[in-house]
């Protein structure tokens, strides 16, 4: 996947330079859309996350991605176990969370995610780890991150529909 159709995203547009700092700025970007939000756990239609579940989702995949990452720097090739997005919503009760604690525990998992990736050197960005989606397939840290970018990206606008 190089390329979102549904937002937009190239991945190919950010730079392992640039990486951090997307998602550095991921916390007061998703407090600002969702201090907006008049009702955050109003779900659209059923079928359908609210703003705050996505808002938790987010917090999860920046906590995932980075032990992705950890994981990477340890071992050669590991295969990520996917993180059950869909169970999550309900078993971690996503929309009777705190609004306010789900947003700075956002921040604090961006900031240390953008940390780990400033750190890395280039061999680093290059190391590798078997990704189930959207097929199976070997995916570089720099990819990881790129899609991490994504993740944020395509969130924020799912609040804001």
């Amino acid at each position: 996947m190089d390329h979102c159709g549904e937002c937009g995203f190239a991945y190919d547009s950010v730079t392992a330079r640039d990486l951090p700092g997307r998602l550095a700025a991921a916390g007061p970007r998703f407090g600002a859309a969702l201090a907006g939000i008049p009702d955050p756990r109003r779900r659209p239609s059923p079928e359908v996350w609210s703003p705050l579940e996505y808002t938790c989702h987010v917090r999860d995949v920046l906590r995932v991605q980075g032990r992705r990452l950890d994981l990477a720097l340890r071992t050669d090739d590991p295969e990520f176990v996917a993180m059950g997005r869909e169970d999550l919503v309900v078993s971690d009760a996503y929309n009777a969370q705190d609004p306010r604690v789900v947003v700075a525990q956002l921040a604090a998992a961006a900031d240390e995610l953008a940390r780990a990736f400033t750190a890395l050197s280039p061999a680093q960005w290059e190391r590798t780890g078997i990704y189930n989606w959207p097929v199976v397939e070997s995916r570089t840290m720099l990819w990881l991150g790129r899609h991490t970018v994504h993740e944020v990206e395509h969130h924020l606008l799912d609040l804001t529909r």
